[in-house]
């Protein structure tokens, strides 16, 4: 069945909005925990109830508000207080449980207030205890708390740097671990010998627990040697704040006590689960495309790299199936998190920024549409989530005498979508599991 351009970029959209709705954090939530009485189950184990003088729920990210609401739901009044920080913007009054606003992807004091919070809560649980700590994408920047020495400016210059220099979030939050007093493991020492279940939307490729919201409550294998390198790697060490380079070396000798390791004891009462991810949500776009009508590919749920430099491997890739006459309309499917190297004043994101350079490469391609956007609803410092374009994108600058090279050239996607009408705007979704794109032909 033919299918016009309008039809396609509704089709992209909705299959975008599939992939959300299969990762929306209360149901994950309520998906992996159960309570049958005085029983609860958390994925494969089984608490007690009747066990725990206290049940407290903490959490960070952007996610943390419909968790905890869900959480309430399940466990009423026996939850005895808690504790979650979320993006400014995202709050809900919750019965039980404090909600902090912080700023992301710049830490504030606000933030540095939540982290202390949730830290004293950490301290004061004993072995009676239960601790339930929530955990989604921005968990990083909305719990800072400077380990002795540095200072929350200190934190705010690093982050900018690296998320500036095209570092990955890997690396990113390498440096996050080694600065903070909760991440890196940090918070479950801090915990012990409290029980403590981590619920996690995983915003990181592969999904590694210590790169979640810097690992809290997860085992660190990075140490400060890795700080080091990743900071000579972009560059930095001239940039970095003098006590941030001076607290790395100090690690390296061995002044500062390194991340929390593997064989930690306090490890022995604590229990990751991942409750919804970028694969779940792939699968679900897949599924909604195929329902569609469409052929469907998976490229990966892991997509790195320079943001430009992905699009443009991936047009190549998409462009090879457009030679054949097609008998059913293709969909190509890619989640991940691309990396922005900021040269210019513009304004965007890393999904704007894809988008703008994979309509360069379609330019002029007829009935091909390219969706990328944030599953959290945001992308960087914008009100949209990304960007849906078709091969007449390019041109539609054009009339209005935008070239899309110089606006690229300067990171400025969001200013030229803004003129095209190829902005996608969702408001946050309250989940986040990195992103997705959606590649359409008909």
């Amino acid at each position: 069945m033919e299918r016009s351009l309008e039809q396609l970029r509704s089709d992209a959209v909705a299959i975008f909005n599939a992939a959300v709705r299969a990762v929306d954090a209360a149901n994950a939530v309520r998906r992996y925990v159960r309570v049958a009485g005085t029983v609860l189950e958390v994925a494969n184990r089984s608490y007690s109830l009747t066990g725990f003088q206290n049940i407290y729920i903490l959490g960070a990210g952007k996610a943390a508000v419909p968790m905890a609401q869900a959480m309430e739901t399940l466990l009423g009044e026996r939850i005895s207080g808690g504790v979650v920080v979320t993006k400014y913007g995202q709050a809900r009054r919750l019965r039980k449980i404090h909600v902090i606003e912080a700023a992301h992807p710049i830490p504030d004091l606000a933030g540095e207030e939540g982290a202390h919070r949730i830290a004293a809560i950490a301290h004061q649980a004993t072995a009676h205890d239960l601790l339930f700590f929530l955990v989604s994408g921005g968990g990083s920047s909305l719990l800072p708390y400077p380990i002795d020495g540095l200072t929350l400016a200190d934190k705010q210059a690093v982050t900018e740097l690296l998320l500036r220099s095209g570092a990955t979030i890997a690396e990113v939050n390498t440096l996050r671990r080694h600065l903070s007093q909760l991440k890196g493991g940090k918070l479950a020492r801090m915990a012990h010998p409290a029980q403590v279940v981590t619920l996690i939307v995983s915003d990181v490729v592969g999904d590694a627990l210590e790169d979640i919201a810097s690992g809290p409550t997860a085992p660190d294998p990075s140490r400060y040697a890795d700080c080091r390198e990743i900071i000579r790697k972009y560059r930095l060490q001239e940039s970095v704040p003098g006590a941030v380079r001076a607290t790395v070396e100090r690690g390296i000798r061995g002044e500062i006590a390194e991340t929390v390791k593997a064989d930690d004891i306090a490890f022995t009462k604590v229990q990751n689960v991942i409750i919804a991810s970028n694969r779940l949500a792939t699968e679900a776009a897949k599924a909604h495309a195929e329902t569609l009508g469409f052929r469907v590919t998976i490229l990966s749920n892991d997509i790195e790299g320079e943001s430009r430099e992905v699009a443009k491997r991936q047009v190549e890739t998409f462009k090879k199936f457009l030679t054949e006459p097609l008998s059913n309309p293709i969909c190509f499917v890619s989640g991940g998190e691309t990396t922005v190297t900021v040269r210019g004043d513009g304004r965007g994101g890393r999904n704007q920024e894809f988008a703008l350079a994979a309509a360069i490469e379609l330019a002029g391609a007829r009935g091909v549409v390219v969706l990328s956007a944030g599953t959290d609803g945001i992308d960087g410092p914008t009100d949209a989530a990304g960007a849906i374009v078709d091969g007449a994108t390019v041109s539609r600058g054009h009339l209005q005498g935008y070239d899309a090279g110089q606006f690229l050239a300067r990171n400025d996607a969001y200013n030229f979508f803004h003129t095209t009408g190829d902005l996608l705007v969702t408001g946050p979704t309250h989940t986040n599991v990195m992103d997705i794109q959606v590649m359409l032909a008909a």
